[in-house]
């Protein structure tokens, strides 16, 4: 077995599987993250541990857009050790509230948020609190985990609470491979596929808001020559809706 090949292969698969049955979504997706920012509201990204990490692919990015804010909490950042408290602290009741009441989210902002099993309490909490704001909840999960029980109290998964929903296509547990002679499926797909998914949404904004006759906020290198000059200009045009500077 040539499990390199395998796995590329299936990490192919898996995108065209999410291009056949999730571009509407998608185009969703875009089209709110276009007009909250042609509106001049905010977009926030969360996720706990692993699934925090798109969150983090998506801000202060060479070609991504410089207005998408990561949520970030103590304890969910893959920042604590024993590493095994972050599946303890993602099921905490009621964190997942204080995180957003946390960060400056208002009502029209858009708050994407990452969770592949979708099914802990804090990732819920956040979601429901979010929309008890007014905000718009863009849920990337696994609906292949839908068959897993939720932890939340509400006994609702974030695809139920979520406004809009895109389904990362991966399989339940997330490993896309079996290897002969090991017991467990490896190779998992979800941040591969979910960069994908939401850097392909980001695209569509930046082009939905460029068809409008407006400037994108997009960042570019820092490492090209003009790259520090071209990003100030973009911080400081749009500083009051970027959280991450320190202000």
């Amino acid at each position: 077995m040539d499990a390199i090949k395998e796995y590329l292969t299936r990490v192919k698969d898996i995108v065209d599987d999410v291009l056949d049955t999730q571009k509407d979504a998608m185009d969703g997706a875009a089209k709110l993250l276009a007009d909250a920012v042609k509106d001049g509201r905010d977009i926030f990204a969360f996720g706990c541990s692993h699934a925090g990490l798109l969150a983090l692919e998506l801000y202060y990015r060479s070609s991504g857009m410089a207005v998408i804010n990561p949520i970030r909490a103590p304890g969910l950042n893959l920042d604590v050790d024993p590493a095994t408290m972050t599946s303890k602290i993602e099921r905490l009741p009621e964190y997942g509230r204080l995180i957003i009441d946390s960060h400056p989210v208002k009502a029209g902002d858009v708050v994407i948020i990452h969770s592949v099993s979708g099914r802990n309490t804090v990732t819920v909490d956040a979601a429901l609190r979010a929309k008890e704001i007014g905000a718009v909840v863009v849920a990337l999960t696994s609906m292949a985990a839908a068959v897993l029980k939720s932890r939340h109290p509400s006994g609702k998964s974030l695809y139920q609470v979520a406004d809009l929903v895109i389904d990362n296509c991966g399989v339940l547990g997330d490993g896309a491979l079996t290897i002969p002679g090991v017991p467990e499926r490896v190779g998992p797909t979800s941040t591969a596929v979910g960069a994908a998914i939401l850097n392909a949404v980001m695209a569509q904004a930046v082009n939905l808001i460029a068809e409008a006759g407006e400037i994108p906020p997009v960042f570019v290198s820092g490492n090209l020559d003009t790259g520090e000059e071209h990003n100030r200009s973009m911080l400081k045009k749009y500083g009051k809706h970027i959280f991450y500077m320190g202000h």
